[in-house]
């Protein structure tokens, strides 16, 4: 009899335990939560993160510095005009003798000048045309008043062995508004790798949290049955305090996994820029991406599409271009050219009138005759920095093709790894659910009942792990080559557009 109300009390443990298991189970999300999904995630954080405001910023002003460049070689219309002037002083005048005096000036002037201004990329020079008009009126007991003009000028400023830098800035800022372009498609793809990182840890917590309630309850569930099988003597002591320090370890690591799920949940919350205070449920991803790719396919493109590419390009320029001003430092020589035409009168129809040449010719000349080699000097150091920067480039680039060769190494094997882990996921979880049910008719020891649970957790956890590194290697490929594998199609981007936003 008394073996018979101990199976009964047994049995109807496990019944109780099972329904209020599958109660909690079936029970309805009271917390007010959402689900998300890994590709609801990705798009919040290219839309909303911060990171991804940095990344659309850092656009924009290598837009406009491009914009900046672009205008530099566009005709330029200036005005520039002292409106008006007025002077009541005294100035030291040298008179005839040599002796000085002190003269009171009492004018009132207005000036004014319109200039169409033009760099010339190929050759460096200026070339402006201009228009002005001064006016000067004496104040006081002489009042007098004189007009100067010079309806058309033409202007020329031209250095001479020195550096170019228009033409410099013609092969040089292109390769820097490409080389932005490129950053910024691959800093949106790494903020979809930071996305994934952050959903994939509170997807990792949820499943700890719930793994951590289920082996609760199980072991709770297990330490009554234990205690009744104590009294028909079927276990010892021993098994029945580990069984007990088992339901007191569950209720620990409950408490930790909620606390690692709030925190988890609050970082992927502040990334995406949600303001809202519910509690975010991720859905675990039922779909990869299966492709296979290769490592010549990826290497092309990155070479070609890649910010990295610009990158080299643009070093290399600048490079050059310190070594070009060096050698343009070594000698200088400027040319001012202007010619046109000049009127003065007391009234402004005259001083359109009668008009006298006016033309100023000037070339000035640096060139040093004793510098201690400090112009050379420049010149050695730039041609050394750019030897250093190629040496560096050259370094770069395999240590690039390098970790190409791994990624796509690591992301061709990912898809095994992932189905082992899979596999391996439901295999523990079934020997568990079996050890237990063994455990019930005492045919194996807590030992083996605890181990066969570790390795149910450690399977669960390590096939998201599997599935986090399978995501994160597919975007680190579309990162370096802006190209999306799994359409074949390459990532763009309307940066006309982005810019104006």
């Amino acid at each position: 009899m008394k073996r018979l109300a101990c199976a009964t009390i047994i049995y109807s443990t496990l019944c109780c335990s099972s329904l209020c298991a599958q109660e909690k189970t079936n029970a309805p999300d009271s917390t007010g939560g959402r689900d998300i999904t890994l590709s609801e995630a990705i798009a919040l954080a290219r839309t909303q993160s911060v990171d991804a405001a940095v990344a659309l910023n850092e656009l924009k002003t290598a837009y406009w510095q491009y914009r900046t460049f672009r205008a530099e070689l566009l005709p330029e219309i200036n005005f520039t005009g002292t409106l008006p002037s007025f002077r009541r002083s005294y100035n030291s005048y040298q008179n005839s003798d040599g002796s000085y005096s002190f003269v009171r000036n009492n004018v009132l002037s207005l000036s004014g000048e319109l200039s169409i201004d033009q760099n010339i990329w190929f050759t460096g020079g200026k070339l402006s045309v201009t228009s002005s008009l001064d006016f000067y009126r004496q104040l006081g007991r002489d009042r007098t008043r004189q007009l100067m003009s010079v309806p058309i000028g033409l202007e020329l400023t031209q250095p001479i062995f020195g550096v170019n830098t228009l033409k410099w800035d013609r092969r040089i800022e292109p390769v820097k508004y490409a080389e932005a372009k490129a950053a910024f498609i691959s800093a949106t793809e790494e903020v979809t790798l930071t996305a994934i990182g952050y959903f994939f840890n509170l997807l990792l917590a949820k499943e700890n949290l719930a793994t951590a309630r289920q082996n609760k309850a199980n072991a709770e569930r297990l330490y009554e049955v234990a205690k009744a099988k104590r009294e028909m003597g079927q276990i010892s002591e021993n098994d029945l305090l580990q069984l007990k320090l088992n339901a007191l370890q569950g209720k620990a690591d409950v408490t930790t996994a909620e606390s690692s799920l709030k925190a988890n949940m609050f970082q992927l919350r502040a990334f995406l820029g949600l303001s809202d205070q519910k509690e975010l449920n991720p859905i675990l991803p039922s779909y990869v991406p299966t492709v296979n790719i290769a490592y010549e396919d990826v290497l092309e493109k990155a070479l070609e599409r890649n910010s990295f590419a610009q990158n080299i390009r643009r070093r290399q320029l600048e490079a050059d271009y310190d070594v070009a001003i060096a050698n343009g430092n070594l000698r200088s020589i400027n040319l001012f050219a202007s010619v046109g035409y000049s009127g003065e009168n007391t009234s402004l129809s005259a001083v359109y009138q009668d008009l006298l040449d006016n033309q100023i010719v000037e070339v000035g000349v640096t060139i040093p005759i004793l510098d201690w080699g400090k112009r050379r000097g420049q010149v050695k150091v730039a041609e050394s920095n750019r030897e250093v920067t190629r040496s560096r480039i050259r370094q770069e680039q395999m240590n690039f093709s390098q970790n190409i060769f791994l990624l796509v190494a690591n992301f061709n094997n990912q898809a095994q790894q992932l189905e082992i882990a899979a596999e391996a996921d439901t295999i523990a979880q079934q020997r568990y659910n079996t050890s237990v049910e063994t455990f019930m008719i005492g045919k194996i020891s807590t030992l083996d009942l605890n181990d066969a649970q570790r390795s149910k957790d450690e399977a669960r956890q390590q096939h998201i792990t599997e599935l986090y590194s399978y995501w994160n290697y597919f975007y680190q490929i579309r990162s370096l080559t802006l190209w999306d594998f799994e359409r074949n199609t390459e990532l763009e981007a309307d940066f006309e557009d982005i810019v104006r936003r």
